[in-house]
């Protein structure tokens, strides 16, 4: 989305000290909601179709992979339910990469809002996550859909589904509060972080499985990846209890430690690497 122009009446009255927090929750909570459906709302605006694009994009690319996958490599004929773990891989996928890549330039869009109001910097990246859960659940309500049209069957698994979907947030809000914080000084970040989302496709199990893959330590370097073994037991969870659980995958529990422990360090370092960065941002752009 490019640059947009937000009434400072929009947003509230303004907080003093451009830290990252500021000083009131209860006020910090209403600019992220207030600054999250604006950016929903005005994503959309001017649009014939409205809304129904953000389910359609998904949708779209699972189709076109779809075809080539199955028709021309038959990459997963002999994978249950495919086609569901291809659509929710895809829209996990897209959940994340919203996140992380509107987040490179949040602030940097919103300057002139930086420059006129002094508020919580971190608004604005965690603006960015909400309204990209706004798409997950509408995006996710077409997997539930799809899922169940195709067979598969509710189960006790789909407990854990918030649970996933809550550290896949986590983790694309730590990567997002570094990008945005980063962009602000270094626009090289916009296009490494691009051609870093590419290899992320493809380096998660979304148009594969991870017991096709020949090599048993190529199987646990993928499960190293956060965003690998979110989808992977997500696919467990949701699609498939038969399939392998991310543990199983990495080769035990003690390997998930890893991937655990990057999502926390992210988010953690994230942070404190924004709210360091936060009072110097409106001189820096």
């Amino acid at each position: 989305m490019g640059a947009a122009e937000y009434p400072a009446g929009a947003l509230g009255k303004p907080i003093r000290g451009p830290s990252a927090l500021g000083g009131s929750p209860r006020r910090f909570l209403h600019l992220v909601r207030t600054l999250a459906v604006l950016d929903f709302k005005l994503r959309f605006f001017g649009s014939a179709l409205g809304y129904f694009w953000q389910v359609m994009r998904p949708l779209l690319l699972f189709a076109v992979l779809y075809l080539v996958f199955t028709e021309f490599v038959q990459l997963g004929d002999d994978v249950n339910f495919y086609p569901v773990l291809l659509l929710m891989g895809i829209v996990l996928y897209t959940f994340f990469s919203d996140v992380t890549g509107d987040c490179v330039t949040s602030i940097v869009d919103r300057e002139s809002l930086v420059r006129k109001i002094q508020f919580p910097r971190l608004v604005i990246p965690l603006a960015v996550v909400l309204r990209a859960y706004f798409n997950l659940a509408l995006n996710f309500l077409v997997v539930f859909a799809f899922a169940l049209a195709l067979g598969v069957d509710p189960h006790l698994s789909w407990i854990e589904v918030p649970f996933l979907l809550l550290a896949l947030g986590v983790f694309a809000t730590g990567v997002g509060m570094i990008v945005s914080a980063m962009f602000v000084r270094y626009r090289d970040v916009q296009p490494i972080w691009e051609v870093t989302l590419q290899l992320l496709f493809y380096a998660t199990p979304i148009l594969y499985v991870v017991e096709k893959v020949p090599r048993e330590n190529l199987k646990e370097l993928l499960m190293l990846s956060p965003l690998g073994a979110i989808v992977e037991e997500m696919r467990h969870a949701f699609i498939d209890p038969t399939a392998p659980s991310a543990a199983e995958a990495a080769g035990g529990y003690a390997m998930l430690l890893i991937p655990t422990a990057i999502v926390l360090f992210l988010f953690v370092y994230g942070f404190w690497y924004f709210n360091r960065a936060a009072p110097q941002i409106a001189e820096e752009l």
